[in-house]
């Protein structure tokens, strides 16, 4: 065989690997057109970067302009005028790229009881800043729990806020009845005696679990896997659907149309959750898209080999639908939570002197990553401190040298906390962020006095050192480590004043224009399906967010209160 026969071969079967999004079928004959029209269309390309009309059909935008320029369209097509958003503002669907639909389905079940205020399709819970407020509300919730099948359960707990209040404490306050907090993380959950008695929890079960600690009734990180086999009721059809309902409900408020899951499998029995997120999406007629991520943990957690995970992946994936899907990508976890404390730093680490949590070993977590990038997947990795990006920035020139890519587009998920230096090599490696911004808003407070002192502490979330750098970044809500509200991710970042209404790190603000497309064109280009969402123009899917006011014109501290009408989901209406 010729080398240039070899070479044709290879591109061939290079060019028949899937990317990352879902590839536009053969051209389709457009019979009738929609034309939307509104107030202002703000479509994120810098070619046409407003447009006052957006015709669609088959669920695809064919052209954006005005009703005029439009003309050659509607004068050779049969169209129809659609007005309903005339006094409204039009932008891309909002992505939100980092979401485990599985948690707010579990945690949604349950009352809230968390530092900040929850506004959720299952009530309004107001935020408990100290141990007073918390015991009172805790005592409150307790009492009114008469359903004897299952503990009760409360999420949102944090010491740093609440107090002390383990297994010691829950089972004084509580001797009879079964309590159990998941911690504001949900990396942790802590259980009283009588809820380790109702679960058939014993000391002997832990002995070999070093993430457990059975004086506290505390269940942490991998050691959480000791505990969640023994609460089947979190997955009753019934409950856990209902919570599914719950998510869809929240993805559709926050204006989002397109949610990348990051982790299926976190309760370890994948092919359940999966089936159960399809059946709900599915059948709810969701008017939003779902891409689901393998992680490492469940398949290291299940005991499943490299290729065997690469099997079973492909197996999920021939059974994609529009709405629910898995692509090509892949994460690893490298360090703890961020909420629980568990993230890596380095020197000089933390005030108290507490270590932080490596999620897998990183020879293990190389081994992984190697196989899953030779076979075409997109890299992302859970990493919170420095510690463990610089692992990652390791992992990466690994990778390179031993297969390099020139658009691997690796994602560093949450970027809790980075140094100016390691942000600057990750830019040069190629590598893009998907951050959290909320963090900032929830811990540069607490995590300053107790935790990483001032300094560190104020430049969480180092947003305006990626925009300085000229490096893509997207907001991710990670509900529920933040509201599944996009505008309220942009409103941290632009503002950065935390919980407490301090403003801190303010060099590491980011312009809006920057933080908008955060939640669409470049939250679309961290995920790889820049070619089918994140704007408006011509041959991407109509997916758009309608919203009550003009994000550019409103002042800075209003954008999380814009009014959102609902949204459009491949070309179709979605009002709230």
């Amino acid at each position: 065989m010729t080398t240039f026969l070899k070479l044709v071969i290879a591109y061939l079967m290079i060019a028949s690997i899937p990317c990352s999004a879902a590839k536009q079928t053969a051209t389709q004959t457009i019979d009738k057109l929609v034309i939307y029209t509104a107030k202002k269309i703000i479509t994120m390309e810098s070619a046409l970067p407003e447009a006052t009309a957006v015709a669609v059909a088959n669920g695809r935008i064919v052209a954006v302009g005005s009703l005029e320029s439009l003309s050659s369209w509607t004068d050779q097509k049969d169209a129809r005028i659609d007005r309903r958003f005339e006094g409204k503002i039009i932008m891309p669907g909002f992505i939100d790229p980092h979401v485990h639909p599985s948690l707010p389905a579990v945690l949604t079940q349950f009352p809230f009881i968390a530092p900040d205020d929850w506004s959720l399709p299952t009530g309004e819970f107001p935020g408990a800043k100290t141990p007073e407020t918390y015991l009172k509300r805790l005592k409150q919730l307790v009492a009114e729990h008469h359903d004897e099948s299952v503990p009760f359960i409360a999420w949102g707990y944090h010491p740093l806020w609440h107090g002390e209040l383990f297994r010691e404490q829950l089972s004084a306050l509580f001797p009879a009845q079964p309590v159990m907090l998941w911690h504001r993380s949900f990396h942790e959950i802590i259980a009283n005696d009588a809820a380790l008695t109702m679960l058939d929890i014993k000391q002997a079960d832990l002995a070999d679990n070093p993430l457990t600690d059975w004086n506290k009734g505390h269940f942490f990180e991998n050691g959480m896997y000791a505990l969640i086999p023994k609460m089947s009721f979190l997955f009753d059809p019934a409950r856990f659907g209902k919570g599914m309902e719950n998510f869809i409900q929240m993805v559709h408020q926050g204006g989002v149309t397109t949610v990348l899951d990051m982790g299926t499998g976190v309760f370890g029995n994948p092919d359940a959750e999966v089936d159960l997120i399809r059946h709900t999406v599915e059948t709810a007629q969701a008017p939003a898209r779902l891409i689901l991520t393998p992680i490492i943990t469940d398949f290291m957690g299940r005991g499943v080999s490299i290729e065997d995970a690469l099997v079973q992946v492909d197996k999920w994936r021939a059974q994609n639908s529009h709405r629910v899907m898995f692509d090509r990508r892949f994460k690893l976890m490298i360090d703890g939570a961020i909420y629980s404390g568990l993230a890596q730093f380095k020197f000089p680490g933390y005030i108290d002197g507490h270590k932080g949590v490596w999620m897998v070993p990183a020879d293990i977590s190389q081994q992984w990553a190697q196989a899953f990038w030779d076979a075409g997947y997109q890299i992302h990795a859970h990493t919170n401190g420095d510690g463990s990006a610089e692992v990652l920035i390791d992992l990466l020139k690994t990778l390179q040298k031993n297969t390099p890519k020139a658009d691997h587009r690796l994602a560093l998920e949450h970027f809790a906390y980075t140094t100016e230096d390691q942000n600057r090599q990750l830019a040069e490696l190629g590598a893009v962020v998907s951050a959290n911004p909320y963090y900032h808003y929830m811990l540069s407070d607490i995590y300053s006095d107790q935790w990483l002192g001032a300094d560190r502490g104020s430049q969480m979330v180092r947003l305006g050192s990626l925009e300085r750098l000229g490096m893509p970044f997207a907001f991710h809500s990670d509900s529920p480590m933040a509201p599944l509200e996009p505008l309220t991710l942009v409103s941290a970042a632009v503002n950065r004043v935390t919980i407490n209404g301090n403003l801190t790190g303010a060099n590491e603000r980011v312009s809006l224009h920057a933080a908008l497309r955060a939640i669409t064109i470049d939250a679309a280009w961290v995920m790889g399906w820049e070619d089918e969402i994140g704007s408006i123009r011509a041959g991407k899917k109509a997916d758009f967010t309608i919203l009550e006011a003009d994000p550019y014109q409103v002042g800075p501290k209003d954008i999380k209160d814009i009014k959102i009408w609902g949204t459009v989901f491949e070309g179709l209406p979605a009002p709230l």
